[in-house]
């Protein structure tokens, strides 16, 4: 038995996290730059409600898929294959990796049919919290339950940030008999709305407890996985300091008192629970106006909580600077996209689009390697939409052209009612044709949607 002295740093309650651990994906390959995983598509009955037995759709079995870990440079190899009664494919939001890799059906790779598979090889360049999820009938799909997270660490980070947790947050709705909510639930009003689930999922769970030790740093790195439901964060009291977002640590950190994600976003964030001993503190969603009617007789719901170890406060480590030089990207003699976000009126199923076209009408935009595009996203309609460009980060522009502040890489970016949002992007050296859409994916299956062609 060890017995601790005076000198041991305080910590974490004895297993803190254990009610939202994630499952680690088994690195098959003993290389020490080269993470190579098996994942496997199927359905699996899971108990998301006590006493009831889900079928969900799952990577390898469970809700989310297992927490893929790498480094930055390593190269990663992902041994897919699917087991569904459905073809799908396993793109990677966030990474930059070849076209060919980004599972976009149709444009980089084939569906994978049922019974088969493929093999995702790429290197992770950039460090931060990415997932995966299905591009196939995306909203039925995620919606079901298929998303994952892929960290990239990088071992040059400041120490002692905080105690690390991976929050994949999503929704579901679950019926009575068990079974999950039809996809097409709420017919045309649904796909406008954009279909969320009753429950809100914290790595899978409904409303886990995690245990903290007052005054002792966490630091949770955040996935909003869900097809609709924007999640925005608060604990009565308290604030948040980010760190970090989509491409990694921000350029320094900012103090907020909510946490707000859109569909697709990330967040790295630092937060120093408070209270008494013995207490519980609740990490509310609190409803966001993205819309007409988004908040309208929607209550704060307790998303997850966290329980104070009956013993005094600690006191933290001092927070070691957290600081990322990024260079603005220079717009002189950009190329300009102007898009609009549409929605198409007449009978029969609601088709969204862009510039008025649906994605399976639209020609593919197109761009050269090397060339920078300052992008201007405009919304005509009553709800806000997460837009999001698969393979390049970019940065967010304010209404006069700057850049907004902190800097950072972002993937995802939210366009407002009524507004609009403006990037700068360059084109790196990957040709190939890659995806924008509206990451509320009802809306993106709707037609929201379009391709961009890079090219030498």
């Amino acid at each position: 038995m060890t017995i601790g002295c005076a000198t041991d740093p305080p910590a974490q309650p004895e297993g803190w996290d254990s009610a939202v651990a994630l499952r680690p994906a088994v690195d098959l390959d003993g290389r020490p730059d080269v993470v190579e995983v098996d994942l496997t598509a199927r359905v699996e009955e899971l108990e998301i409600v006590p006493g009831k037995r889900t079928p969900a759709w799952t990577y390898d079995g469970g809700l989310p898929g297992p927490l893929i870990r790498a480094r930055v440079g390593d190269r990663v190899i992902v041994n897919f294959r699917n087991e569904l009664s459905a073809p799908t494919t396993v793109h990677w939001h966030g990474v930059r990796l070849l076209a060919e890799m980004d599972g976009a059906p149709g444009h980089s790779q084939a569906e994978t049919p049922p019974g088969g598979s493929f093999t995702y090889d790429f290197v992770v360049l950039d460090a931060g919290l990415t997932w995966y999820h299905p591009h196939v009938d995306s909203a039925v799909q995620s919606g079901n339950g298929l998303y994952g997270p892929l960290l990239v660490e990088d071992p040059g980070e400041p120490a002692a940030l905080g105690d690390e947790l991976v929050l994949v947050l999503s929704d579901i709705t679950v019926r009575d008999d068990g079974a999950l909510e039809d996809p097409d639930v709420g017919g045309n009003l649904g796909t406008l709305f954009g279909r969320e689930g009753d429950l809100l999922l914290v790595n899978g769970r409904v409303n886990p407890v995690i245990e903290a030790r007052a005054g002792l740093r966490q630091r949770w790195r955040i996935v909003n996985a869900a097809r609709s439901r924007y999640y925005q964060l608060a604990i009565t009291d308290h604030r948040f300091t980010r760190i970090g977002g989509d491409g990694g640590l921000l350029e320094h950190p900012v103090e907020t008192e909510m946490i707000l994600l859109t569909p697709g976003e990330r967040a790295d964030v630092l937060v120093a629970p408070r209270g008494a001993p013995g207490s519980t503190l609740s990490v509310r969603w609190v409803p966001y106006d993205r819309g007409y009617g988004a908040t309208f007789g929607r209550p704060e719901v307790e998303a997850f909580r966290l329980r104070l170890a009956d013993e005094p406060a600690a006191e933290d480590e001092p927070l070691p600077e957290v600081a990322r030089a990024i260079g603005a990207l220079d717009t002189a003699g950009a190329t300009r996209v102007d898009l609009k976000l549409t929605l198409r009126e007449g009978p029969g199923d609601l088709v969204m689009g862009i510039n008025g076209v649906a994605s399976w009408e639209a020609e593919p935009l197109v761009a050269a390697v090397g060339e920078t595009s300052v992008w201007t996203v405009e919304n005509t309609m009553a709800f806000d939409h997460p837009f999001h460009l698969h393979g390049f980060f970019f940065q967010v522009l304010g209404e006069g052209g700057e850049p907004v502040r902190p800097l950072e890489w972002k993937d995802t970016v939210n366009v407002p009612v009524d507004g609009g949002a403006r990037f700068v992007v360059r084109y790196d050296n990957r040709p190939g044709m890659w995806m924008f859409h509206c990451h509320i994916l009802d809306h993106a299956d709707a037609g929201m949607m379009g391709m961009l062609n890079v090219v030498r």
